[in-house]
C-alpha cells in the first residue's frame, strides 16, 4: 500500500525564509538544495509533512462523491508530498553522510513514523472507499496498470492489518514501532562496529605480500589519523579485502578476518544479539498476528516466489551442484598449504589468501595485474557506453546541482537530447558511510497531479579503494561489476516510464542489475574502456584471454558462502513461533543442517546480517533467484550473435524495466522471453551445470 509518494514543487508556505523545505526548489532538476538546507530544518518539516499528509487523507475519506478509483486510488498517489520532499533529502544523508545528530534523529522520529504510517494503514473509513473501488473494479474502465495498483492498495491493506480487531490492531501498532526501532539501533551498531575496528602495523616486515598499492593506501589513512610513518587497516572492503588476499602474515590475517566477523557480537554496548533476536521474535508475533504460519509466508506471498518451500528448494537445488565444488577448492588449498610445508590446517581466514596463489599459479592472473585498467573513471565510462550502445543514453558531467557530500559525481542523463533524469555516483568509503553498494530512487519517475511528466533523481553509492596521491581509483574485477550492477538499479529507475510510483518484487528487482554485470567482462566492451591509467594502452588480448579462462574460478565458495546466508535468512524467517532464540546458537545449528563446511562461514553472519534487517528479510534468495533471470536474459542477446542487439533491448525496455512494478513480473518476464523461467542457464553461468 502506497503511503508516501514523490510528486514535484509544492507550493511556498510562510516559512519559506526559515526552512527550504517549505518552499519551491529552484535548483536544477528540483535536487534537494543540501547547500541550504540545515539539520535544524528536518524535524519540524517531518511534522508538519505528517500532519499534512494526514489533512490530505482526510479530504480522501470526506468526499462526499461515491467513491472512484480517481477521486480515492489516484487521489492517494498525492498526499504527502512534503514527507517524502524531507524524505528526499534525509535518505542519503542517513545512508552515506550520517553523524549523531542525524541518527538521534531518526531514533526520535521512528515512533512517530511508525505511528503515522499504521494511522493511514488502518484508518477503516480510508479502507472503505478502497474496498468499494475494488469491490466494483469491474465497472471502471481501467487500465492495466490501474488495475495492478488498485490491487496492490487492496492487499496493502489487508497485508497491513485493516481487518484485526482493535485489540489486536493496538497490538500491531506496538509491534511496528518496536521493530522500527530495533532496526534503526541495528544500523547505528553495525556502522560504529565497524568503524572500530583498526589493525596498525608498525613493522614493515608485517606487510609482506601485500601490493605498493594497498601499502600506500595504508600509509595513507594512518597519517589521515595522526600515525605518520604506520599503516592503517579497516574493516571497509577496499582495505580488507587485499590485506585478507595478499598479506603474508597468517596471526594478522586471523585478527582482520575475526574483527570482521565479530562485528556486533562483542558482548559490548554495540552487541547486535538480543537485537536480533528480538528483530526475529516481534517478525514472527506480527506474521501470526496478521494470520500467516511465518514472516517468510508474509513476504512471499508477494513475491515470484509465492512461498518458502519454493525457494527452500530451489537453494537447494543450487546447494547440490556448488558443495562439492566448494570442498575441492578446499582440497585445493589444502594440497597448497602442504605443499609450501605449513603445518595448518585450512582456515576461513586462508581462503582468500590461497585462493589469489591458485588463480596465480592456474591463470597467471591476479587483482593487481588487472586494477591498473579498471579506474573507476574508466569502468563508469565502460558503463556509459553500454547505456548508449542499448538504449541511446548520453551522460554528461554537471557542476551546478547540489550534493549531500563533495565526493559525490552528478551526471545529467539525455536520449536524443531530451531530459531523461540526473544520476549521482557516490565512490568512495568514509566513516559517516554504511558499508555495500547500492542503488536508490531520490526521486522516482511519475506523472504529476497535473499531468506532468516527472523525470527521476537517482543514487548509486559503493564503497571502492579511494584514490591515493597521484594513484586514481583503482578498481578489482569484482568491484567493477558491481558498478556495473548498481548502474543497472540506476537504469530501471531512469527509464521506467509508468503512471504511478509502484513497488517491484524483490525476487525481481535484481534482474535489471545483474543482467548489466554480464557486459563488464565482454571483449567487445573492455576493449572501449579497459584502458592503463598512466599509459592509455588499450588492455592486451592476453590479459582479456586470462580473464574469461579465470571467470567462474572460485565459484563453489563464492555461491556456497551467498546459499548459506540466504539459507540462514530463510531458516530465521520460517519459524513459526515467536521463541526466544540465542543468535550464535541458531546460526550454528542452521549451518550444520546445510552441511556447511567449516572452512567457510555465511557471507554475512546474523549480527552484521544489514540486509534481512532491512528491506530483505525473507528475501536475500533473490540475488541468485534472479540469476536464473538474468543469465536467460543476456542469452537472448548472445543468441543474435551480438551483445548491443537493439531489438532484444528495445524489447528489455520495453517489457522489463520501463513497466516497473507497474505489471505482473511472471507476465513481464515472458513477454519478453516467451517462455517461463529455469535453473540451467544460471549453473551454466556459474560453472556448475557439469558439476
Amino acid at each position: 500500500m502506497l503511503l508516501i509518494i514523490a510528486v514535484g514543487a509544492v507550493s511556498c508556505r510562510k516559512e519559506a525564509c526559515e526552512n527550504p523545505f517549505f518552499c519551491d526548489w529552484d535548483t536544477p532538476f528540483e535536487v534537494p538544495p543540501f547547500d541550504q538546507i540545515k539539520f535544524e530544518h528536518f524535524k519540524p518539516a517531518y511534522l508538519k509533512g505528517m500532519e499534512e499528509q494526514m489533512a490530505e487523507v482526510d479530504v480522501i475519506i470526506n468526499n462526499p462523491e461515491e467513491p472512484t478509483f480517481d477521486n480515492t486510488i489516484r487521489a492517494m498517489q498525492f498526499t504527502g508530498e512534503l514527507l517524502t520532499k524531507v524524505q528526499r533529502a534525509m535518505v542519503p544523508l542517513s545512508n552515506a553522510n550520517t553523524n549523531d545528530s542525524i541518527q538521534a534523529l531518526q531514533r526520535e522520529m521512528s515512533p512517530l513514523f511508525s505511528k503515522h504510517r499504521d494511522d493511514i494503514a488502518l484508518n477503516e473509513k480510508l479502507f472503505e472507499r478502497v474496498k468499494t473501488v475494488y469491490e466494483n473494479r469491474d465497472s471502471f474502465d481501467l487500465t492495466p496498470e490501474e488495475s495492478k495498483l488498485l490491487e496492490d492498495e487492496y492487499l496493502g491493506f489487508i497485508r497491513s492489518g485493516i481487518g484485526l480487531s482493535p485489540e489486536n490492531k493496538d497490538k500491531l501498532r506496538k509491534l511496528n514501532s518496536e521493530l522500527l526501532l530495533l532496526s534503526v539501533k541495528f544500523g547505528e551498531n553495525l556502522l560504529a562496529e565497524t568503524n572500530g575496528f583498526t589493525l596498525v602495523i608498525e613493522n614493515e616486515e608485517d606487510l609482506s605480500g601485500l601490493p605498493e598499492g594497498i601499502m600506500a593506501q595504508a600509509a595513507d589513512a594512518a597519517t589521515a589519523k595522526d600515525m605518520e610513518g604506520k599503516w592503517l587497516f579497516t574493516l571497509h572492503n577496499p582495505s580488507y579485502i587485499p590485506f585478507m588476499t595478499y598479506a603474508d602474515n597468517r596471526a594478522l590475517r586471523e585478527k582482520m578476518f575475526r574483527g570482521y566477523m565479530m562485528r556486533g557480537n562483542n558482548g559490548n554496548e554495540r552487541d547486535n544479539n538480543q537485537i536480533v533476536a528480538d528483530i526475529i521474535r516481534l517478525r514472527v508475533e506480527k506474521a501470526k498476528l496478521l494470520g500467516y504460519e511465518s514472516h517468510a509466508d508474509y513476504v512471499l506471498e508477494r513475491n515470484m516466489a509465492k512461498e518458502p518451500e519454493t525457494v527452500l528448494n530451489f537453494l537447494a537445488q543450487i546447494w547440490e551442484a556448488a558443495l562439492p565444488v566448494a570442498k575441492a577448492e578446499a582440497a585445493a588449498q589444502q594440497e597448497l598449504i602442504d605443499r609450501e610445508g605449513g603445518n595448518f590446517r585450512l582456515e576461513p581466514w586462508d581462503w582468500f589468501y590461497y585462493t589469489e596463489k591458485i588463480r596465480k599459479e592456474k591463470y597467471d592472473l591476479s587483482d593487481e595485474e588487472t586494477k591498473p585498467y579498471f579506474s573507476a573513471k574508466n569502468v563508469t565510462d565502460g558503463m556509459f557506453h553500454v547505456a548508449k550502445r542499448l538504449y541511446g543514453l548520453e551522460f554528461a558531467g554537471r557542476n551546478d546541482i547540489p550534493l549531500y557530500h563533495p565526493d559525490v559525481k552528478t551526471f545529467e542523463v539525455t536520449r536524443d537530447k531530451k531530459h531523461v533524469g540526473i544520476l549521482m555516483i557516490d565512490y568512495h568509503p568514509r566513516a559517516s558511510k554504511r558499508g555495500g553498494a547500492w542503488c536508490s530512487g531520490m526521486r522516482s519517475q511519475r506523472i504529476d497531479e497535473n499531468g506532468k511528466f516527472v523525470t527521476p533523481l537517482v543514487s548509486m553509492v559503493t564503497n571502492f579503494t579511494p584514490p591515493s596521491g597521484d594513484t586514481p581509483s583503482l578498481l578489482t574485477p569484482d568491484e567493477a561489476s558491481t558498478l556495473f550492477h548498481e548502474f543497472g538499479h540506476a537504469l530501471h529507475n531512469l527509464l521506467s516510464n509508468t503512471e504511478y510510483t509502484s513497488g517491484v518484487s524483490r525476487d525481481f528487482v535484481e534482474l535489471p542489475s545483474q543482467i548489466m554485470e554480464h557486459w563488464v567482462f565482454e571483449p567487445e566492451v573492455l576493449k572501449v574502456y579497459a584502458k592503463h591509467y598512466q599509459t592509455g594502452e588499450v588492455i592486451p588480448d592476453a590479459l582479456i584471454e586470462k580473464i574469461e579462462k579465470a571467470g567462474k574460478f572460485n565459484q563453489g565458495f563464492t555461491t556456497i558462502e551467498y546459499l548459506a546466508a540466504s539459507s540462514l535468512d530463510m531458516e530465521y524467517h520460517s519459524l513459526t513461533e515467536p521463541v526466544e532464540i540465542n543468535v550464535g546458537e541458531f546460526e550454528k545449528s542452521a549451518m550444520e543442517k546445510y552441511g556447511l563446511i567449516r572452512e567457510i562461514i555465511p557471507r554475512y553472519r546474523s549480527t552484521y546480517f544489514s540486509h534481512i534487517i532491512g528491506g530483505y528479510s525473507a528475501g536475500y534468495y533473490s540475488y541468485i533467484w534472479c540469476e536464473q533471470l538474468d543469465a536467460d536474459a543476456f542469452k537472448a542477446f548472445k543468441e543474435t550473435g551480438d551483445i548491443f542487439n537493439r531489438e532484444v533491448a528495445d524489447r528489455f525496455e520495453k517489457e522489463i524495466l520501463s513497466r516497473k512494478g507497474s505489471k505482473d513480473e511472471l507476465e513481464m518476464w515472458v513477454a519478453f522471453r516467451g517462455r517461463e523461467p529455469g535453473i540451467e542457464a544460471l549453473l551454466e553461468n556459474r560453472g556448475l551445470l557439469q558439476q
